[in-house]
């Protein structure tokens, strides 16, 4: 008898046995795949539409300027030296990158649904590029900010500076990622079997600004509510936003332990969303 020669084959299909699987290798292996999501995702958004990528520009500079009349100039919230819509700015930009982060990957099993169904790889990859296409918008926002924090600085000699604890500018920003990642998987794979999350969210992002400390620093909130401060203190995004501000404009309390507690509860978020992700991408398709 002829003996059957032994082949190495370039895939194996097996079942998972992990409750956690990110598996690397796979995803390195698809990585062009992830480019062509995440390059998909920045051109698609705003294509066929008047202005294209100035949406990047006008969201946040619009958002800052009704934030300045209303809670800065009508409710009279102070921001020390800092002009009240730089100020405003600093912690919008974090937010929405923390807002899109966590809305885009809740969506991926219903908007990716037709393409689950007929084709396979990584299902992580998905989310994954949701989060690095969101960075780059991230990174749009963040130079704008870096301009008009210029203009103050040279041309309306303003008193403001980044803070001594700037160096963790990139951990603040993992640390948004890896909750929005988190929470986002988790609250994908309810929203297979429950439509009423999607309305949820929407609801509850817009509850959850003004519990961020977006438009105001952690100092007043413990100052008029201190019986209730703890709401917005134990918000590891309200921390997150608190440091990240100190960072860039020297304002506010340089909380590096709250960062540092931000970001050991998203990686808890991360590994529970991943246990959730990998157990419902098995049978998602049948439900949603």
């Amino acid at each position: 008898m002829n003996k059957v020669e032994e082949t190495e084959w370039l895939y194996e299909i097996k079942p998972k046995g992990k409750f956690i699987d990110l598996n690397f290798k796979e995803i390195w292996r698809y990585r062009d795949l992830l480019f062509l999501f995440v390059k998909r995702d920045i051109v698609t958004v705003y294509k066929q539409t008047v202005l294209g990528p100035l949406w990047y520009l006008i969201q946040p500079l619009f958002t800052s300027v009704i934030f300045t009349l209303v809670f800065n100039n009508v409710a009279g919230i102070q921001t020390g030296t800092v002009p009240p819509f730089l100020f405003n700015l600093a912690g919008i930009t974090l937010w929405s990158y923390f807002k899109e982060c966590l809305t885009n990957t809740s969506s991926t099993f219903s908007s990716n649904a037709s393409l689950f169904s007929k084709v396979y790889f990584p299902r992580v990859v998905s989310p994954l590029s949701r989060i690095i296409s969101s960075l780059f918008k991230f990174g749009i926002k963040l130079l704008i900010f870096t301009l008009f924090f210029l203009y103050f600085l040279f041309y309306e000699k303003e008193d403001i500076s980044v803070g001594h604890t700037f160096y963790l500018l990139p951990l603040a920003i993992l640390t948004v990622a890896m909750l929005g990642l988190g929470v986002g998987m988790m609250l994908s794979a309810i929203a297979t079997k429950y439509r009423d999350v999607k309305i949820l969210i929407s609801f509850g992002m817009q509850l959850l600004l003004y519990l961020s400390a977006v438009m105001y620093p952690l100092a007043l909130v413990k100052e008029k509510l201190s019986n209730y401060a703890w709401v917005v203190e134990y918000n590891p995004i309200a921390q997150v936003v608190e440091a990240y501000r100190y960072m860039l404009l020297n304002t506010g309390s340089p909380n590096v332990k709250g960062l540092f507690i931000s970001l050991g509860l998203s990686i808890v978020f991360v590994l529970f969303g991943l246990i959730i992700f990998n157990k419902t991408e098995k049978t998602f398709i049948d439900t949603v």
